[in-house]
This record gives structure tokens, sequence and C-alpha cells, in this order.
């Protein structure tokens, strides 16, 4: 069994990191509950604190398709959008793992 995952690196607009991460958050809950939803996360470069990286698992890509066609899901992204300067999202497919 595959497992795909979706992901997003985020360049929040100058002050507006605090009020990007509380749209994420809402968004978040939101896309948790979605059919295929696993754990969503955010997270910030330690290296670049105005970088972050958001992932989420989902159990099929079908799922993840389902989702961003679903007639909230631009609304909602539009939330988290509106602190953003820059944004670049992937959908990705795992082919390989180690460790437990």
């Amino acid at each position: 069994m595959s497992e795909f995952i979706t992901s997003g690196t985020w360049k929040p607009k100058p002050g507006q990191e605090a009020a990007f991460i509380a749209a994420w958050e809402e968004f978040a809950g939101w896309a948790s509950g979605m059919d295929g939803a696993g754990r969503l996360r955010l997270m910030r470069d330690l290296a670049n604190p105005s970088q972050f990286l958001s992932t989420g698992i989902w159990d099929s890509i079908e799922q993840v398709h389902e989702w961003k066609a679903s007639p909230e899901f631009s609304e909602r992204m539009g939330r988290v959008q509106q602190h953003v300067a820059e944004f670049t999202p992937a959908e990705l497919q795992v082919i390989a793992t180690a460790g437990s």
C-alpha cells in the first residue's frame, strides 16, 4: 500500500507569521476531517525562520484530488494565502522508507 503526501513550502508576508500560522491551523483542522487524511504538520525552518514547510499524509492520491476539488477548498486555502508572499505545493508518493 502506497502512502501519499501533500506538501507546501510557505513564506508568509513580513509581520504576518502569527496570522499565517493561525490560518494554517484552522485550514488543517478542517482538512484533517476529510476522507483519507492523516496527520497534517506545519514546520518552521530553524536556519530560515521566515520559511515554513507543511505536510499531510493521505491514503490515496484520489482522496487528495477529491479534497482539492471540494467546494470549500479554495475559500479555506484563500484564508491562509492572504498572509503568504510565496507558496509552492507538491503531491508526493512515498517510494522508500527506513527505520521504524
